[in-house]
């Protein structure tokens, strides 16, 4: 059967290329995903499979039922892409400027409609029905899964596998691990006032921007010295931002004789137990109280908590990796994976039901694919979706 699934990969493999390709030049956004939802319901509905629209607003929901079955399985591919800028030179560059698929979201979804073409096909041999999700808004809070959730993606549904390209693994490659797969993603935005004025004069002034420095500096000791070394946790400062300058021109026209009133900071959090979550949270706050009082500044300090923890779930981690093993064998499993601290909304679905979630190679280095997930020049060797469609099949056919 291996054989036979690896076969039907590549049969449909340039096909399966050609709609990520399209999908890849015209991105959308969050939940305004509907040209590429309706590509997914067509690739559907021309199979015969059962299919709901509008689902989560712009999600669709495909089943394919099998007679006598009395279990669900679902598979999940996520659609929107990225406010990013693309830097590539690939002929099937982003036409839109400022939008991108720089997160593998289009091979996601070119995959899981290959996924429902073999299944399809191999209709015969499956012993669940097997329902597709194809959900919009994963990259931007509050997240299209629990939407989806709510409009009953996973309603008679007893497991959920999800997969992510990943450029740091070579193609060819899985990796996955038991618990916490992957972190939750928290952000935090902070405005720091003080008494702007000229520069000559700073004893007149309350600098916002020496005091944001020095809360920038210390913020990264929270982890190294707040935080068990065995746990793991990220704080990331990715916005600060003081003066007048038109940052698109650098620092063109900025007046560098005048001492801002206000600074303002943003960036993530990243863990993998509630507790640490909230002991970062408090010290974060802490510190930040601590510089503004010393130096009779003001703030606020907004912090938002992101998507959940994604959990792998033992008994569809145990199905997961045996598949995998089963496909490419030991040397190209890498499980158990450490924890990543990205972020993902899957993990909505991992708290309401059974669930795994695998990383599929795509990296490639004589191809210069390396660059990771939402660089401006990220891309994959496409040579992953075989390996992505043959694990969903796989693990629905099992």
């Amino acid at each position: 059967m291996k054989d036979l699934i690896f076969e039907q990969c590549h049969r449909h493999f340039n096909d399966i290329v050609t709609i990520r390709r399209d999908i890849h030049q015209y991105p959308e956004l969050g939940f305004d995903v509907h040209r590429t939802a309706g590509i997914a319901a067509e690739a559907l509905q021309e199979l015969g499979i059962s299919v709901k629209t509008g689902i989560g607003r712009t999600g669709v929901i495909g089943d394919l039922e099998v007679p006598g079955a009395s279990k669900r399985i679902a598979l999940r591919a996520d659609m929107d892409a990225l406010p990013i800028q693309e830097l590539t030179d690939v002929p099937y560059k982003s036409k839109i400027d400022g939008k991108a698929h720089l997160c593998g979201h289009d091979a996601h979804t070119a995959m899981l409609i290959g996924t429902a073409r073999i299944l399809s096909e191999l209709q015969s041999n499956l012993k669940t029905h097997i329902r597709f999700v194809f959900q919009p808004s994963e990259e931007a809070l509050p997240g299209g899964a629990p939407a989806m959730i709510a409009d009953g993606a996973l309603e008679d549904v007893d497991e959920i596998y999800g997969i992510h390209v990943f450029p740091l693994y070579t193609v060819g490659e899985y990796a996955t691990c038991p618990g916490p797969m992957l972190a939750q993603s928290d952000t935090f935005q902070i405005t720091l006032t003080g008494t702007g004025g000229h520069a000559a004069f700073p004893h007149l002034t309350v600098d916002p921007i020496v005091i944001g420095a020095q809360f920038v500096t210390a913020a990264q000791s929270i982890i190294a010295r707040n935080v068990n070394p065995l746990d793991s946790a990220v704080v990331s400062i990715t916005q600060l931002h003081g003066g007048d300058a038109n940052l698109q021109n650098g620092l063109a026209g900025a007046a560098f004789n005048v001492i801002p009133p206000r600074v303002l900071i943003g960036g993530t959090v990243r863990t993998l137990q509630k507790t640490v979550q909230t002991r970062v949270q408090e010290q974060l706050e802490s510190l930040l109280a601590g510089f503004a009082n010393a130096h009779n500044a003001t703030y606020t300090f907004d912090y938002q908590e992101g998507y959940p923890v994604t959990y792998n779930h033992e008994p569809c981690v145990t199905t997961a990796v045996d598949t995998a093993r089963g496909l490419v064998g030991e040397d190209n499993l890498i499980f158990p994976v450490p924890p990543i601290l990205g972020g993902e909304d899957f993990g909505y679905y991992s708290q309401k039901i059974p669930a795994c979630f695998v990383m599929v190679g795509a990296g490639n280095e004589e191809k210069g694919i390396v660059n990771m997930c939402h660089h401006p020049q990220f891309d994959i060797d496409e040579t992953c979706m075989v390996y992505g469609m043959a694990l969903l099949v796989n693990l629905a056919m099992r």
